[in-house]
């Protein structure tokens, strides 16, 4: 075989060898570990994917976490409670209509003493009986009207401890960490308005005693003086004269 064919022969080979070479899966060998491109680029992706899946979970945790710290707070209660001063105010008022005068806040009571001092009947009575009724009225009108002053006085003062106690449930309303707080302080704001309700109720109530008392008292008034009149104007026997010695035999 001639030169010329065996070049031809070595190019031929070394060629073949690098078709070989590249035509076959891309892999290598280095010290007795083969590397494939492909496998190494799934793998990092699958690793990726499961960072990420990991990181989500993280994610999915801390908002499970926040909502149970949300839920605690919505279920912390009220640390301020006016109550205790609310129904104080309350019973106190309730005491001053309690110690009302001479007529007490009863049907019964109402009847019996307008039986006795302000009806038609009363007037069928003795001259002095008359007057006894006109003077025991007249105390029942002013008892009642000092009443309404009693009362008046205490819902002026419960005006400042109104004011103090809204000033607390305002400022625990404001600073209220959770549903249930913030409802709270407004239901004890409810119960404040309520409290003022109610004195202006007993207000308006002292009031509307003394202002009947005083117009049932003007109205019995105006009955006994027809009474009297008509005893007045009643023919009697009047006076006849008789005779008188003034000297004895």
């Amino acid at each position: 075989m001639t030169k010329l064919s065996l070049r031809r022969l070595a190019l031929s080979s070394a060629a073949a060898l690098t078709l070989a070479v590249f035509a076959s899966p891309a892999q290598a060998q280095f010290g007795g570990i083969v590397y494939d491109p492909t496998n190494y680029s799934q793998n990092v992706l699958t690793a990726a994917r499961t960072l990420e899946q990991i990181n989500n979970q993280i994610k999915s945790l801390q908002n499970e976490a926040q909502s149970l710290i949300n839920q605690a707070r919505n279920l912390a209660t009220l640390p301020t409670s006016a109550l205790a001063d609310l129904q104080a105010q309350v019973r106190q008022t309730q005491q001053l209509l309690t110690n009302a005068q001479r007529i007490a806040y009863s049907v019964q009571s109402i009847d019996q003493v307008f039986d006795a001092r302000y009806r038609s009947s009363s007037m069928s009575g003795s001259d002095r009986s008359l007057v006894d009724n006109a003077r025991a009225r007249w105390q029942d009108s002013v008892a009642a009207f000092e009443d309404a002053l009693k009362v008046q006085v205490g819902v002026v003062g419960n005006i400042e401890g109104s004011r103090d106690v809204m000033d607390r449930l305002v400022g625990s309303s404001q600073s209220a960490t959770g549903a249930l707080q913030a409802a709270q302080a407004g239901n004890q704001l409810l119960a404040l308005q309520s409290r003022q309700i109610s004195d202006l109720t007993a207000l308006i109530a002292a009031q509307g005693r003394a202002q009947t008392l005083d117009a049932a008292q003007r109205a019995a008034a105006q009955d006994q003086a027809r009474e009297q009149l008509r005893r007045f104007l009643t023919p009697s026997t009047g006076y006849h004269s008789s005779p008188v010695s003034m000297f004895h035999n």
